[in-house]
């Protein structure tokens, strides 16, 4: 995992230690990053909070980053702030490198006072699963909505799958491992695979996940799929018959786009893929074929030597 370079269509600027506020950009020209960085302590993190809120114009900001030594500090104090952030249109909670935080160690929380109180954020990303929860109430007005992780609690999956959403665009869920906290079914997505309170959902990412044949048998019925404009099983343990479940399923030939890349397809599954969705003018990924584990084959609780792309 890397820092975000942009958000929400904003350059991102780490909010600076010592710049006057005068020579500080336009508040809605980027999206502010706050980090206090790996070594920080509490009070480092305080000064970087009380710069960003002492210098920066808070209603004209559009998009804000909390990264390393800020992210866990300031769910309630973000959440006062909501009269001044008036124009908080995005929010990236979490956004640390590898070699801050494995992905499994980034803690979150529920995220419901949080969203209460920024009716008007359009885009939400999460990176880290543990200790997450969502409202299953939902939020009127976000657009898209991408959790990152290597084990998204079960109950959070549930909940979102479950909420509602009515002006949801793009949904990406990284579902993860049992081992990190993952363990999602195809059942606790029940509601999200039926389109049930999502109407404006177009692109839909169920990923990283060990039971990527049972969701790709499970879409190749959904029926929020002749909706969809692009779809992504990515980052899973895609083999010959998941790739068969969705090839004999419903039409995906009106996507645009499909993503299967880190899979563990045969090339002649490949070749099927690429001749039955590519004439009909589908981008299809299949990047990133993986190998499975020789040593694991028999091995079912470890996929019979199949692993995901993003873990711990």
């Amino acid at each position: 995992m890397h820092h975000a370079q942009t958000f929400y269509g904003l350059p991102v600027l780490t909010v600076p230690p010592y710049t006057p506020a005068t020579l500080l950009p336009d508040a809605a020209s980027v999206a502010w990053r706050l980090e206090a960085g790996p070594y920080a302590t509490d009070e480092d993190a305080d000064v970087c909070w009380e710069r960003f809120t002492g210098t920066v114009e808070l209603e004209k900001v559009r998009a804000l980053i909390l990264g390393h030594g800020v992210y866990d500090l300031f769910d309630q104090a973000l959440i006062d702030l909501s009269p001044r952030l008036t124009g908080l249109e995005a929010l990236f909670l979490g956004d640390l490198e590898d070699e801050e935080s494995m992905i499994s160690s980034i803690h979150q929380s529920d995220l419901g006072p949080l969203l209460d109180a920024f009716p008007g954020l359009r885009e939400l990303v999460i990176r880290g699963g543990d200790g997450l929860d969502f409202p299953v109430k939902g939020h009127p007005g976000l657009r898209a909505l991408r959790v990152e992780s290597g084990g998204l609690p079960p109950e959070a999956a549930a909940h979102i799958a479950a909420a509602d959403l009515p002006a949801l665009e793009r949904l990406e869920l990284w579902l993860g491992d049992d081992d990190y906290g993952g363990g999602t079914t195809v059942e606790q997505l029940a509601p999200l695979l039926a389109g049930e309170g999502k109407p404006a959902l177009r692109h839909l990412g169920l990923q990283n996940s060990p039971l990527q044949d049972e969701l790709a048998a499970a879409v190749a019925s959904a029926p929020v799929v002749p909706r969809l404009t692009s779809l992504s099983l990515a980052m899973g343990t895609l083999s010959d018959e998941g790739a068969e479940a969705l090839l004999g399923g419903q039409p995906l030939t009106h996507l645009t786009a499909l993503d299967l890349s880190h899979h563990f397809l045969s090339n002649a599954m490949m070749l099927r893929i690429w001749t039955s969705l590519e004439p009909a003018g589908v981008r299809v990924n299949l990047r990133g074929r993986q190998e499975e584990d020789a040593e694991d084959e028999d091995d079912e609780e470890w996929g019979g030597g199949r692993y995901i792309a993003v873990g711990e």
